[in-house]
């Protein structure tokens, strides 16, 4: 069973992706994290997922900033990173592909996230 850590400061559209990830076949246990600051204390005391869905937008500190912070560090930076995002215009769609491991626009959709997690952990364990 794979990890899937959701980091989004809307709890609706954690709401959402955790009751599609859950309904995947049981497939995933999810961990969710509020803010980018609730994300990093998760990473400190020990919850490594295999994969973090991140927000680009939100309060305090940013998805990009927590980005950079969880690759900054030499235990976290190998983890796969999906940003999620409501943000659809073509700068921050490249942007997103190019530092993570993909980019997905809200409102989520149940096939494309799972296929699209399932893309992205395959493809990272073959690295």
């Amino acid at each position: 069973m794979n990890k899937i850590m959701i980091v989004d400061d809307d709890p609706a559209q954690i709401f959402t992706a955790e009751e599609i990830l859950k309904d995947a076949e049981g497939k995933y246990k999810v961990i969710s994290a509020n803010s980018g600051m609730d994300c990093l204390q998760l990473l400190k005391n020990n919850e490594i997922p295999d994969l973090i869905l991140l927000d680009i937008m939100m309060p305090g500190i940013s998805g990009w900033e927590t980005f950079q912070r969880i690759k900054q560090n030499e235990r976290w930076s190998k983890i796969p990173i999906v940003f999620l995002t409501a943000r659809a215009d073509v700068v921050a769609e490249k942007a997103g592909r190019f530092f993570a491991e993909d980019y997905i626009e809200k409102p989520i959709k149940s096939e494309d996230l799972v296929r699209r997690i399932d893309l992205v952990l395959k493809n990272s364990s073959q690295k």
